[in-house]
């Protein structure tokens, strides 16, 4: 090393740079690469398929100042560190890197470490190592996989349904769980049973509340409204006595810390955040929060990892917090280990926070509210970990009568151990006490019910047990869930409802059945899975990662040959014809797909383009046309909703769509607009003179605080919609 020159480190994001720069003092360069530098080119497939699948990586637009800018500090510095992140994709950012900016490579050094913390930094610095290219290779295969599937389905796709579809290798085994999901739905045909509910007295006046359980040696399956009330008869003229009572104490013992998937889910299921959501906030608290006089810190571990492992300095520092903070009564003899998953890596460590002392109250006032929930969710899960089982004292109370014996169970804590700090309760879980009775005591019977039925089917899949089903089939990895479920929702294949439920569109099932009719292997669940193990293969040293390749792309091919055969017919069978002629040349209509939905077109294209939306789709509306004075409907353009005569062709005359809200600069009428990717968005009818825009809907609302005319509707999955003044932020209940 050149003691005169500074030597260079390379992270991937400024928030990340600035942390560790502040780690590693003046005698160092920190820089970013605001993440990826070199990919496949975004024009064409980028992959040799006649010379073993070379990749041929090209700088992505936009980086080439970024990469000018490490070349020249490179040039100027002495060593050069590697530092993105220690996952396979943070591997493959550094094997590009050290290829642009040092031929010989012989100043890359690799630096890994699972926290960015001054300790976890200097250690790292002290035992630089090389760059894995098992790691590397893996990622390799991962992306010329899905490069080859892309760009090979998605123009078939093109030709049959439009342009804008696209074939995604894990994307779409995803899409076709959740159609699956809500065809057991559709089909699912409710059967009828009952249940009989009791109340008893014990000798003491006390009432124990039980449910039948068995009928004779049988257990209780009452199927029809007879066979209860048969049953319900014949039990009020048994007499009752206690046949037995178990009394036994029970423990709950806590969860592992969080991993990546269960992160995503509890981060859906307990504070409303989307993966996507999650995961953009746990990567800043891991790059690093200012903290004021401590300027920025890296609040939590690594946040994409399948290990449930801890390191034990970690596991020493919150025993002792446990200790202190509750008492010796919380803290089991030995620091908690648990089971390593099969499935898990293991690369590195679970997601915990960096420093438990540093509580959630104390970090709150530095971090915003989305981040304090966060990382009060990752210090509570791994400081409950490492704490002593709940107790319960749980009994079972059975008693009979003739030959019907009923159940009754019930517990009562009799100590809290980690739920003091993680306290969530199962949804099914109901803490009540048992009255004491003794065996063979006499039981009154006071009252008996008859309850009906019908066995439910399962439940759509919301993002929490969406991710949860992709680990359990090993689809994905964990740094793959949050962008498997934003790209089928912006692909517009699958859509949220309410109670955030997720559901396969028309357009989704469209592309479904067009992929596993040509491609029954490649979208099939088992393959998916196995194809993830085969990337871990070759991340272990077990395969070539040109091998594997070369063993996907044969039946690829074969399968490619036969859809280009196909296209025609595919495409008449998602070409619908209806009983409506065309209005310029009298020939049927037929049912398209187009970048907004379904329209009807001219089945005679391209001598005759006539087309119109769906009848069900025209919005009738309150206006006439201001070239023809007919009737107006509202449309779907590449700018969003628009009104149009519905006369077209014949007459072309079109009016925008205003909200009824006025604009707050200038007066103008306020439209619905999208962006050239397809968002929503609201600005005003007189740009691009005036330029007032916003992302929430606009309400006609006056701002009590400051007065501003307009008011935007905000949604919360917590509180509903409420109003938001866009100048002052104060908050009102919403009238909307």
């Amino acid at each position: 090393m050149n003691p005169k020159l500074k030597d260079l480190v390379i992270v991937e994001s400024p928030a990340k740079a600035k942390t560790i720069n502040r780690y590693l003092g003046s005698s160092y360069t920190v820089k970013a690469s605001m993440g990826h530098v070199r990919d496949l080119p975004a024009a064409k497939l980028g992959v040799d398929v006649d010379d073993d699948f070379k990749p041929h990586y090209v700088v992505i637009s936009g980086k080439r100042k970024v990469v000018k800018d490490l070349k020249d500090a490179a040039s100027k510095a002495g060593d050069i560190y590697l530092a993105p992140d220690m996952d396979r994709e943070g591997e493959a950012i550094a094997w590009h890197l050290a290829n642009l900016i040092d031929k010989d490579k012989s100043r890359i050094k690799r630096v890994i470490f699972n926290e960015i913390t001054e300790r976890a930094i200097k250690e790292a610095f002290r035992s630089p190592t090389e760059i894995d290219m098992r790691k590397v290779d893996a990622q390799q295969a991962r992306r010329v996989l899905d490069r080859l599937v892309g760009y090979k389905v998605s123009p078939l796709l093109w030709k049959v349904v439009h342009r804008r579809t696209s074939a995604g290798r894990v994307q779409s085994v995803a899409v076709r769980l959740i159609c699956e999901r809500e065809d057991e739905i559709s089909k699912f045909v409710p059967t009828e049973y009952w249940t009989i509910d009791a109340e008893f007295t014990t000798p003491r006046g006390d009432v124990i509340k039980a449910a039948l359980e068995k009928i004779g040696k049988a257990k209780a399956a009452l199927g029809t409204a007879k066979e209860a009330a048969d049953a319900r008869d014949d039990i009020k003229s048994q007499s009752f006595s206690v046949l037995a009572v178990d009394q036994k104490e029970k423990r709950r013992n806590p969860r592992p810390p969080y991993i990546t998937s269960t992160l995503q889910q509890d981060g859906a299921r307990r504070i409303g955040l989307s993966a996507r959501k999650t995961m953009a906030v746990a990567q800043a608290l891991y790059e690093g929060i200012d903290l004021g006089d401590q300027g920025p810190v890296g609040l939590i571990t690594y946040m994409r990892t399948d290990s449930i492992r801890v390191a034990s300095d970690a596991c020493d520092e919150a025993r002792a917090l446990i200790r202190s903070a509750y008492g010796d009564g919380y803290l089991p003899g030995t620091a908690t280990k648990f089971r390593k998953p099969k499935s898990s890596q293991d690369a590195h460590e679970a997601i915990r926070p960096t420093d438990v002392s540093r509580t959630p109250d104390s970090v709150a006032p530095f971090l915003t509210k989305d981040q304090a929930r966060l990382y009060r969710l990752v210090w509570e899960r791994f400081l409950a970990s490492q704490m002593a089982p709940a107790i319960y004292d749980a009994t079972t109370v059975e008693i009979q009568g003739g030959r019907y014996i009923f159940k009754a169970s019930g517990s009562v804590m009799k100590f809290d151990g980690f739920l003091k700090v993680y306290g969530e309760k199962p949804e099914d879980e109901e803490e009540k006490g048992i009255p004491r009775v003794e065996v063979g005591e006499p039981m009154g019977l006071a009252k008996i019910d008859a309850n009906r039925h019908e066995t439910e089917p399962p439940p759509r899949y919301t993002e929490s047990s969406l991710i949860k089903e992709l680990e359990d089939k090993g689809i994905g990895r964990p740094s793959t869930y949050a962008t498997i479920l934003s790209t089928i929702v912006e692909r517009k294949y699958v859509e949220k409802i309410k109670g955030n439920a997720l559901i396969c569109t028309e357009l989704g099932r469209t592309v479904l059945t067009i992929l596993l009719r040509l491609f029954p292997d490649i979208f099939e669940v088992g393959f998916t899975a196995r194809l993830e193990g085969q990337l871990d293969k070759i991340e272990s040293g077990q395969d070539e990662w040109v091998k594997v390749i070369h063993d996907f792309y044969e039946p690829f091919r074969k399968d490619l040959e036969n859809a280009d055969k196909m296209r025609k017919e595919l495409k008449g069978a998602v070409e619908e014809q209806v009983d409506e002629k065309c209005e310029s040349c009298g020939r049927p209509m037929v049912k398209k797909w187009g970048r907004h939905g379904r329209f009807l077109a001219c089945s005679g294209y391209p001598e005759c383009k006539t087309t119109k939306p769906l009848e069900a789709e025209q919005v009738h509306v309150d206006a006439r046309c201001p070239a023809c004075g007919g009737e107006m409907v509202v449309r779907t353009g590449r700018y969003g909703k628009f009104l149009a005569c519905k006369n077209y062709p014949a007459c072309k005359g079109t009016q925008s769509v205003t909200l009824g809200v006025k604009c707050p600069e200038c007066g103008e009428e306020l439209l619905e607009r999208r962006t050239k990717r397809g968002r929503i968005f609201f600005g005003c009818q007189g740009y691009p003179n005036c330029k007032f825009a916003t992302w929430n809907r606009p309400a006609a609302q006056a701002c009590p605080q400051c007065g501003y005319p307009v008011m935007v509707i905000k949604a919360s999955s917590e509180k509903g919609n409420r109003l938001e003044c866009p100048k002052c932020k104060s908050g009102a209940e919403s009238q909307a």
